[in-house]
């Protein structure tokens, strides 16, 4: 049985990733990067689909942990009958190989430790030809190879690799992982100290040049972190999350891949960088934009590979039982071919953004959005499978007509702003058609809110944003109502639901955990319609259910009070930073609805 989803800790060399459990069991990574198959893959089945554990012997123990200050480098400390050990895990940012680096330090006393290292690549199914080298093992299955170097003697027993070791008060044992080509020379050794040092020094001078000094700057800190580790450097790529199928409902089947990047993401993404400083990273983003939209306006896609790819074909893992039983496992996203309109609003926003925080724009880069621009406007009136990628059929979802809305508003202002041609009296009549076509169809005088399609009664948390988009302002009593319909109909605990998977037909089994981002969207709608206390109450809420080391999933299940969803979850971390400065008034932050006329 894996861990909870919690009691998960974050490293990554920003190109991969890997979760560390409260016992010193990594059980999670795919190398050598985000969407690659996984070695270690516990999490989804049980030892035999691979780990590697660094524990005490002792029955019992009890274990801290913690980031060191301003880093990605994991401590866990163990208190045993006999003395204390720290286990420090990290990833050294990469240059030419990938490594997992691993220290053993005695704290107090004499603790007897176990190593096992059970590699398992193809998701856990296929086990390695292992050999001895002088200081520790290789082992290659197809083109995948690992080197394992360690400062003590390991062996082979029941197809694992193992040692058992003692530490004292002063001791230090080392052991660094690293991932190479089966077809290529073996990569060299690293210095496991010299790494801890470099990898120190780029954490810190990292998160020393956040421009945040508000009430929440730790938790705000710790965000931006996991999704710096969440960025794929050499493309600037972000993906929604480094696990597949983590589910969003213990024992159910709303279980898919997150190792992608969705053009949804954009803005969000955008600001919440540009809010704390990292310029760097928002222009490898949009970079990484404008790569994936080139080519015909009509085969742009919702999401795509962290290189920009476009085959993300859905495939199931039948071999892997699933996190908790929770099936199937699921590698790729069919999502990746439905129709989804906001994306068009949301790739604007990000443009125009860019240009309101960084002056950065070309006339060429704009001739990319006008194709796209002529593209939606054949396109807007056709339904949709919505933001939340619904399997149940098209409909004339809500916010999907918002967004088109959004990217014909941000189109008129930026070719205003920057005297660029284009048909702006044509966008002006088209964004003026969405916005009365929405305000007639999608309000519900019974529920008096606006609701998630045209002619249905349902309401749905992408409203939310709504006022944080300038699509009307907070003062707007139908905004006002609208927030308050959602609090009655799609908070639970306190907390928001995407929507009410009991009533609405989405082509799933109904039963999911509730949205966090939607919980910190409620935040900002909160504080855009004057409910300051409110707002600030809710968030300070929200921040409880990290876990102990500040990390968020996609979803909260409020019956067992656990974390559900993949994990750590890119679109939670992001929302609470703008949310953290949109309370906090931060004098470089932008509002999404800022506008210029």
């Amino acid at each position: 049985m894996p861990a909870r989803i919690e009691d998960y800790a974050l490293i990554g060399d920003c190109e991969t990733a890997a979760l560390v459990d409260r016992n010193g069991s990594i059980d999670w990574l795919c190398w050598p990067d985000f969407s690659s198959e996984a070695c270690f893959a516990a999490l989804l089945g049980s030892e035999d689909n691979g780990y590697w554990k660094i524990s005490p012997c002792d029955d019992e123990w009890k274990t801290k942990r913690r980031y060191r200050d301003h880093t990605l480098i994991l401590e866990t400390t163990f208190e045993c009958a006999h003395g204390v050990v720290r286990l420090v895990d990290l990833m050294p940012i990469r240059e030419t190989f990938s490594d997992v680096v691993r220290l053993v330090e005695g704290v107090r006393g004499t603790v007897d430790m176990r190593l096992e290292l059970a590699l398992r690549f193809d998701y856990g199914r296929a086990v390695p030809w292992v050999t001895r080298i002088e200081d520790g093992i290789r082992a290659i299955a197809g083109p995948n190879l690992t080197v394992l170097h360690a400062s003590i003697p390991v062996y082979g027993e029941d197809l694992k690799t193992v040692a058992d070791f003692t530490v004292r008060e002063g001791d230090r044992a080392w052991f660094t992982l690293t991932y190479g080509e089966s077809y290529h020379d073996d990569p060299e050794r690293i210095d496991p100290g010299q790494a801890l040092k470099d990898t120190e020094e780029f954490w810190c001078e990292w998160t020393g040049r956040l421009r945040y000094d508000g009430k929440y700057r730790e938790i705000v800190e710790r965000s931006l972190i996991a999704l710096k580790a969440m960025t794929f450097r050499p493309s600037g790529g972000v993906v929604a999350a480094m696990t597949t199928s983590l589910p969003e409902s213990i024992g159910g089947m709303r279980n898919w891949d997150y190792r992608y990047c969705w053009l949804r993401d954009t803005t969000f993404t955008l600001l919440a960088l540009t809010n704390g400083g990292y310029f760097d990273e928002a222009e490898a983003w949009q970079d990484w934009l404008l790569r994936a939209l080139a080519g015909s306006p009509e085969q742009v896609q919702i999401m795509y590979g962290i290189n920009g790819e476009r085959q993300l074909i859905e495939w199931e893992v039948d071999w892997l039982p699933g996190y908790e039983n929770s099936r199937p496992v699921r590698v790729g996203n069919a999502a990746a071919g439905q129709l989804q309109l906001d994306i068009y609003g949301e790739v604007m926003d990000c443009f125009y953004h860019a240009q309101q925080v960084m002056a950065r724009h070309s006339e060429r880069d704009f001739r990319v959005l006008v194709l796209l621009l002529e593209h939606l406007e054949k396109i807007w009136q056709d339904p949709d499978e919505g933001i939340w990628e619904t399997r149940g059929g098209p409909l004339q979802f809500t916010y999907s007509k918002m967004m088109a809305w959004v990217a014909f508003d941000r189109a008129v202002l930026l070719a205003r702003q920057l005297n660029y041609a284009g048909p702006i009296e044509k966008w002006k009549s088209i964004r003026d058609t969405i916005h009365n076509q929405i305000c007639e169809r999608a309000f519900s005088q019974k529920k008096s809110a606006f609701v998630q399609a045209y002619g249905s009664e349902e309401l749905d948390a992408g409203l939310l944003l709504m006022p944080v988009v300038g699509f009307l302002p907070g003062k707007d009593p139908r905004v006002k109502s609208t927030v308050e319909a959602i609090e009655r109909e799609l908070m639970t605990d306190g907390l928001v639901l995407r929507y009410n998977t009991s009533r609405v037909k989405d082509g799933l089994p109904p039963g999911e955990g509730v949205f966090l981002a939607c919980s910190f969207w409620m935040v900002e709608s909160l504080k855009a319609i004057g409910r300051i206390d409110d707002a600030r109450t809710l968030f300070e809420r929200l921040l409880t259910l990290c876990n102990d080391l500040g990390l968020l999933s996609e979803e909260y299940d409020t019956r067992r009070k656990r974390l559900v969803g993949n994990f750590p979850q890119a679109f939670s971390h992001i929302a609470l930073v703008n949310a953290a400065f949109d309370l906090d008034h931060g004098p470089d932050a932008r509002d999404r609805s800022q506008r210029d006329e």
